[in-house]
């Protein structure tokens, strides 16, 4: 038997589940406009709440963390669609800030779940920019949560 395949369209695959893909799309522009978010491209079946995988495009930002973010309703993960390292700065602290942050530089080969309510920086890519695969919560609640504080500089090795 021969299998002749034909261009995977949205529509053609429409039985089988959803392409991931950003054309077609219109991003929204994110972390004080670095970053396009490709909301939604496809759902994750979790069960009850409901989830949604997503490509974000982040762009290189200076290395000034002044703010940080978490998620008090579900966890969020990241993986690098380009073999590329880009950085983490993540917090323990009920209050992060100055003195409480701590920074990892990924592979491009490794990307990250972070657990719910764990404070950590929006996007950071060390390159031009940057494409990453979101696996989100979505659904009723506020899920998001930021804090500011005085800049602290990231200096990379």
């Amino acid at each position: 038997m021969i299998i002749k395949p034909r261009p995977l369209t949205a529509e053609a695959f429409k039985p089988f589940g959803q392409v991931i893909e950003t054309n077609g799309h219109t991003p929204v522009m994110i972390n004080d406009g670095t970053t396009e978010r490709y909301h939604a491209l496809a759902g994750v079946d979790v069960g009850e709440g409901g989830g949604i995988i997503s490509i974000f495009r982040g762009s290189r930002r200076p290395l000034e963390i002044k703010m940080m973010e978490r998620h008090p309703l579900g966890s969020q993960a990241f993986y690098p669609l380009e073999k590329a390292q880009w950085l983490l700065v993540v917090s323990q602290a009920e209050r992060p800030g100055p003195g409480v942050l701590e920074a990892f530089v990924a592979t491009g080969e490794q990307g990250v779940q972070y657990a719910k309510n764990t404070w950590h920086h929006p996007l950071l890519v060390l390159q031009e920019m940057q494409d990453f695969l979101v696996v989100d919560r979505e659904g009723a609640g506020e899920n998001l949560e930021e804090i500011f504080f005085d800049a602290v500089r990231v200096e990379l090795p």
